[in-house]
């Protein structure tokens, strides 16, 4: 009996030794596989408006900053206070900075390498969660080819960061349901979203407690939970301290009041949408995964009683809601939310696969697969005509198509090879799109920033100001320029260039033509643009 006893423990714990060797293969894989998505092609393309010209300039003025000027803990853009965010993110890339100098590739690097770390994180989560690996692996592999997360995590922004501490912290929200040593790790998980978004932390706090009061209430009476998370909160309460110390009312005024909350209730920047926005761009840019949306669904509320269908669904829900009942709708708010969608539909196709043989899988499956085979070859088609034909994105289509045409015809077939081409052939076609020059499509909204801002170099104006007839701001030329260009209406122009002693503008054809200005001088010219100033020698 005892010896039996022996050969039985014996046999467990090779057991568990096998399990988490090939745990670990799949978290190098899926790491590897990530990092080389996320970093392919990185600093190709320059930086686009908005969050990454803003946040690569506050990186770039904390690099130059002398020692000890404390410019690390009293961030500024273009010389003045920058209340919007703390400043973990910005830090990152001036350490990037300080190693590989100011260019788009270091500038994305941070972000990139903390987003591809979410993947095996994901992976981590799901093996917390599912019984069976497979779950996992599927959910990793739905996230890792998601178009919005592969684009918006190579981009110099916070969210790709904040997703992925995000997944710290809910993986140690679960493991400290058995251990409660992990709520050390819930903490410092919650504190470093506080760190890189500030008050966006505690949007994504709300969705662990909602979680645990559903599935774990006896963890929320524990001091453990609460110890550690105020100690994580410990740096968000210095920094925040640290600024109220420095600016007093100017910074409770406008960073607690205009940046961070704000949003709720009132438009930033004129980004609006319906309550329903979030539901329109998850089915504008899930697919190929979206097709499993409604199986995923009912078997997810069928399990509303296990713990893996409580996360995903407050997860998913709580967080929605949330985003949803904020005024400004802006995309990247979504970020968020696709890893439990890759959890619900990565469960879904475990699930499937383990059914007994099947003589076909859903028509709604091969039917939404045929349709997305379709739509990429008319785009392949698209693409392939004109002059000249755009090359990358019709071989991109064309990947797309192939992909859709074989999983279609595999899955009418009842072949589960089908998800393997689905896989490797989303991958494939996110790698295309990558390498491409298309994958930031934003540039192409206004004029190219590069010539430009290299035409004010080039000129090096005296002022560190100048005015543009563009009716609206971009960080990117200001962070290329080294300058800060203002947006500004004809009677304004009309107004500086009678009282500000040396003026310069940027104009394009007509908004000079419109002004009628004496005496003026233009010192370059590039990309319809005018760079100009007034002519001394003539008054």
């Amino acid at each position: 009996m005892q010896e039996g006893s022996f050969i039985w423990s014996h046999l467990e714990k090779q057991h568990r030794a096998i399990d988490k060797w090939v745990d670990w293969v799949w978290l190098i894989v899926l790491l590897l596989a990530a990092v080389l998505l996320f970093s392919i092609n990185l600093g190709g393309l320059p930086l686009q408006d908005w969050d990454e010209g803003t946040v690569a300039q506050v990186a770039r003025e904390i690099w130059r900053a002398p020692l000890g000027s404390m410019h690390w803990l009293y961030p500024t853009l273009g010389g003045k206070p920058y209340h919007n965010q703390p400043p973990l993110m910005h830090l990152l890339i001036a350490w990037a900075y300080s190693l590989g100098g100011v260019n788009e590739w270091t500038t994305r690097l941070p972000g990139a390498i903390l987003t591809a770390t979410s993947v095996p994180l994901l992976y981590c989560i799901g093996r917390e969660i599912f019984r069976l690996r497979w779950a996992a692996i599927y959910s990793a592999l739905i996230y890792l080819t998601m178009l919005p997360v592969v684009r918006h995590g190579r981009l110099a922004m916070l969210d790709g960061a904040v997703v992925s501490f995000l997944m710290v912290m809910m993986l140690c929200v679960l493991r400290s349901r058995r251990d409660l040593r992990y709520c050390l790790g819930v903490g410092l998980g919650f504190g470093l979203i506080c760190l890189t978004k500030g008050m966006v932390g505690l949007l994504l706090g709300t969705v662990a407690i909602v979680f645990l009061f559903w599935d774990t209430p006896r963890l929320l009476t524990s001091k453990y939970l609460w110890i550690a998370i105020f100690i994580g909160s410990l740096p968000v309460a210095g920094w925040y301290g640290a600024q109220l110390l420095r600016y007093d009312y100017t910074f409770i005024q406008i960073s607690l009041s205009n940046k961070s909350l704000n949003p709720i209730g009132t438009v930033i920047d004129g980004k609006s949408g319906p309550p329903w926005y979030y539901l329109i761009e998850i089915f504008k840019w899930a697919w190929p995964w979206l097709l499993f949306l409604p199986q995923s669904l009912r078997l997810t509320w069928e399990n509303r009683n296990l713990s893996w269908a409580k996360l995903i669904i407050v997860w998913s829900g709580v967080y929605l809601l949330l985003i949803s009942l904020i005024n400004t709708k802006l995309s990247w708010y979504l970020f968020p939310i696709y890893p439990s969608l890759a959890l619900a539909f990565g469960f879904q196709l475990a699930e499937t696969e383990n059914l007994p043989l099947l003589s076909s899988y859903p028509r709604s499956w091969v039917a939404s697969l045929a349709i997305l085979a379709v739509v990429a070859s008319a785009g392949s088609i698209y693409f392939s005509w004109g002059s000249p034909a755009k090359t990358d994105l019709q071989m991109i289509f064309a990947a797309v198509a192939l992909t859709m045409t074989l999983a279609a015809i595999l899955a009418e077939r009842g072949d589960g090879q089908f998800l393997k081409i689905l896989f490797w052939g989303s991958y494939i076609s996110l790698f295309l799109l990558m390498k491409s020059n298309y994958w930031v499509w934003e540039l192409g909204e206004a004029y190219p920033v590069k010539p430009v801002a290299a035409m004010i170099v080039r000129a090096n104006p005296a002022v560190r100001t100048i005015h543009t007839s563009f009716p609206y701001h971009r960080p990117s030329l200001n962070f290329y320029s080294d300058r800060t260009i203002v947006p500004a209406s004809i009677s304004q122009l009309h107004y500086y260039w009678q009282h500000l002693g040396e003026p310069y503008f940027l104009l394009d054809a007509s908004a000079l033509e419109n002004l009628q200005l004496q005496s003026i001088k233009v010192v370059y010219q590039t990309e319809g643009w005018q760079l100009i100033t007034k002519d001394t020698d003539r008054l």
